[in-house]
């Protein structure tokens, strides 16, 4: 047994701490993408068409070099249905949720508060669908009061990380020179 694979192993926990690190930069990253292409009007679509590549490379020739070597170490090769089906939805919301950020960018949202709202809300969700799609022993009324209160909270916590935001310290200007008259000696009014 791998210690990836046993059970006390926290393995899985350094891996959702590297999806936090790098999820916590993805807004601030593709906010900056958007800005960076120069372009009011369009920006915020050629930056999601450099993320949608940035996906292709990492989400499908990575997973195919994976597959194909374990491919000649006798796995099978093959997708079943609802497989393909429930990984699709997942892609398409992802992709759907990604495209959204840009949106909000768009509409005058900010990285600080547009993703505050969504790392707070997303996992209440989560945890709504989870919990519907996995109900603890007796339903709905077996869950216990520090779940509750964590969905709480999060939502406390993201509203107000939204409400108080640092606020930018307004741009740097350049100070505004003042032409001083100098004195002049004409010799005619002397």
């Amino acid at each position: 047994m791998t210690a990836a694979s046993h059970p006390t192993s926290m393995t899985w926990l350094l891996f959702a701490l590297m999806t936090v690190a790098t999820w916590g930069l993805y807004g601030i990253f593709l906010h900056k993408g958007q800005v960076q292409m120069q372009d009011p009007d369009l920006g915020r679509y050629k930056a999601f068409l450099f993320v949608g590549i940035a996906y292709f490379l990492t989400a499908v020739l990575a997973p195919l070099a994976i597959l194909a070597s374990q491919r000649s170490a006798g796995n099978a090769f093959s997708f079943p249905s609802s497989g393909v089906l429930w990984s699709l939805l997942a892609g398409l919301v992802g992709a759907a949720g990604a495209f959204c950020v840009l949106l909000a960018f768009g509409a005058k949202g900010t990285p600080a508060v547009v993703m505050s709202i969504i790392f707070a809300g997303a996992p209440i969700v989560n945890a709504i669908v989870a919990t519907a799609l996995h109900p603890p022993a007796g339903g709905w009324g077996g869950l216990r009061w520090q779940f509750v209160a964590g969905i709480a909270l999060a939502a406390i916590g993201g509203g107000l990380v939204t409400l108080y935001k640092p606020t930018p310290a307004p741009p740097q200007t350049q100070p505004a020179t003042v032409e001083v008259a100098t004195p002049t000696t004409d010799s005619a009014n002397l």
